[in-house]
């Protein structure tokens, strides 16, 4: 197995559990769970808030549901060439983050939405930390 395989497989496991939360899970504040805005508690009070929300809440699995299943079809049948524009685009997908989602959830966190406090910043840090992964092992199989 070459480095981008396994980078490509250690963030689907990641995304696994991800998902496993969000089906499983979703209130919890482990596993990027939806429990740590406090919105989602605060939405149980109105049924039709709180039916939208697990409908995009679940949305959102599905859709990661698919990039890992499209991830592992590349990391076990893909040539090098397929995982290599496979890692970068998922350093482009990736950096989307930092477009809207990043900047939300830090006003949100900044503004006591948030719970734990702070939350934003080791979320932004992990996503960080999978781009810079990416472009290493992008450089290295180049």
């Amino acid at each position: 197995m070459n480095a981008m395989q396994i980078a490509i497989l250690i963030f689907t496991l990641i995304e696994i559990t991800n998902v496993l939360t969000l089906y499983f899970n979703p209130g919890s504040k482990i596993g990027n769970g939806v429990g740590v805005f406090t919105a989602w508690e605060e939405s149980k009070h109105d049924y039709n808030i709180h039916s939208l929300i697990k409908y995009l809440v679940n949305w959102v699995a599905g859709a990661k549901l698919i990039f890992i299943l499209i991830s592992l079809v590349v990391v076990f049948y893909g040539s090098y060439q397929v995982q290599l524009l496979t890692t970068l685009a998922l350093i482009i997908s990736i950096l989307s983050f930092y477009w809207r989602l990043f900047p939300a959830i830090k006003k949100l966190d900044k503004e006591g939405h948030i719970d734990p406090k702070g939350y934003s910043i080791g979320l932004g840090r992990m996503i960080t930390g999978f781009i810079i992964v990416f472009l290493i092992v992008t450089i290295i199989s180049l």
